[in-house]
């Protein structure tokens, strides 16, 4: 893949070179999911190239191709700055493995309650400013955020607080997320998203970090493990949407305002679509009666909070940019009272 690369990275920079006139009529851009044809995701995403498509009045079309159509989930960065696709919609962290600072802003571990305060930070708390500070020197461009959403917590076992983590067999993935619950006294798992039902059901884990509440409940998680957690308490993906740098400075100024605005609205939609979902799920696993969920007090969630503040700050050391997402965001919440 990367001798592919190399040799279209000519292709890239030619079609970056084209015209402000050009693409002012009319132009394609090819942008990857990291999610698969057919999930809930994809499906919202597709939304966005249609939101696109009717505020640029037909001029600019989205190709939205599913994960790994063209490259791996986690070689979109590269294939985007050698001009083999235009963009992607994309868990930021897939690339901590370049920097770990795209991990500590991707997902911040506790951090957030709600899609509308990593929004806001986005958008007016320096946000979109550092995210360019990460991506720019890889020849990528920020347009925008979004998110599914806070992710529900699956368990087997009543989780009411911090203390009913200590020794819990959960499933996480590697990185900041497992650092924090194994600061929490919990015993992580490394187990990839298809063994997690049958992980669950054989009692090889007692709980898992998995998605949103209703996901879980549409893949059955909850007729095995039946103490979920919600609203979430501890994780919600940064999903980047992001271009070829080259290509989004030859674009116009009204172009690029309008993709900016496309990108909040379609942010604004999927949260929405799938917290009514959500909901939806929750009336549904409660007239059940089998279900029985559990909601953190805001004592407690303050408990885990401090925890994973601790654990941010140790990814802050392992690089400059992450020293530096760190500082920015802690001084946000600060400023802002989320962080006590």
């Amino acid at each position: 893949m990367i001798n592919k690369i190399s040799k279209l990275a000519l292709v890239g920079l030619v079609s970056a070179a084209m015209s402000v006139s050009a693409y002012a009529q009319e132009m394609t851009l090819k942008f990857q999911s990291s999610d698969p044809a057919g999930n809930p995701n994809f499906i919202l995403q597709q939304g966005w190239a249609e939101i696109v498509a009717e505020k640029s009045g037909g001029k600019i079309a989205i190709e939205l191709l599913p994960v790994e159509s063209i490259v791996a989930h986690n070689e979109t960065q590269d294939a985007i700055a050698a001009g083999i696709l235009d963009g992607h919609i994309t868990d930021t962290s897939y690339f901590a493995g370049k920097d770990p600072a795209f991990g500590l802003v991707a997902n911040p571990v506790g951090a957030w309650s709600a899609p509308e305060e990593m929004f806001t930070f986005m958008n007016e708390g320096g946000g979109k400013e550092l995210m360019n500070e990460l991506l720019e020197p890889y020849g990528l461009h920020f347009i925008g955020a979004t998110t599914p959403g806070l992710e529900a917590f699956v368990s087997k076992v009543p989780l009411n607080g911090v203390d009913d983590l200590k020794g819990l067999k959960l499933r996480a993935p590697e990185g900041l997320v497992q650092q924090v619950f194994a600061a929490a006294g919990a015993s992580p798992v490394n187990l990839p998203g298809s063994e997690v039902f049958t992980s669950l059901d054989k009692g090889v884990i007692d709980a898992a970090d998995y998605s949103v509440f209703s996901t879980n409940q549409a893949q059955g998680m909850h007729d095995v493990a039946t103490n979920p957690v919600y609203p979430g308490f501890h994780s919600m993906p940064l999903v980047e949407i992001s271009m070829n740098k080259a290509k989004w400075d030859a674009l116009p100024d009204e172009t690029k305002a309008m993709l900016e605005e496309s990108v909040r609205e379609f942010a604004q939609n999927q949260v929405a679509a799938l917290a009514a979902k959500d909901m939806e799920a929750v009336e549904a696993a409660k007239a059940g009666g089998k279900v029985t969920i559990s909601n953190w007090s805001a004592e407690e969630r303050a408990k885990f909070r401090t925890i994973a503040t601790g654990e941010w700050a140790k990814v802050a050391e392992r690089s400059e940019n992450s020293q530096k997402v760190y500082d920015v965001l802690t001084k946000y919440l600060k400023e802002n009272g989320l962080m006590q």
